[in-house]
């Protein structure tokens, strides 16, 4: 009963003429597309860091990221170092959002 209608003679040809032939398929070890790099190593220099950090109130690796326009595990590792300076310290958070604050002045300069 049901099943595929058969398509008229000039759709036919239509169709026939705008497809790409077949040799333009890939193969099975072919990559379609841009090929992707990996990503270059990228750290948040401490000077510029510090000038962003200071300017905010509650710090947080999501806010450091989004202002400084990197990834969120290269703000949390440089928030970590920090804390491990001194720098800053842990003062909230759960499940991995930490909340941070400023320590002393003289550790900051």
């Amino acid at each position: 009963m049901g099943g595929a209608k058969k398509k008229s003679i000039g759709s036919q040809e239509k169709t026939s003429t705008e497809t790409p032939a077949a040799d333009d398929k890939t193969t099975k070890g072919e990559k379609k597309g841009p090929f992707k790099q990996k990503q270059k190593s990228i750290v948040i220099e401490e000077p510029q860091g510090l000038k962003t950090i200071k300017n905010m109130k509650p710090i947080t690796c999501q806010a450091l990221a989004r202002l400084m326009g990197v990834k969120i595990s290269v703000a949390n590792s440089f928030l970590r170092s920090l804390e491990s300076k001194g720098i800053v310290r842990s003062i909230g958070g759960y499940s991995g959002h930490r909340i941070y604050e400023l320590g002393p002045m003289e550790a900051v300069q």
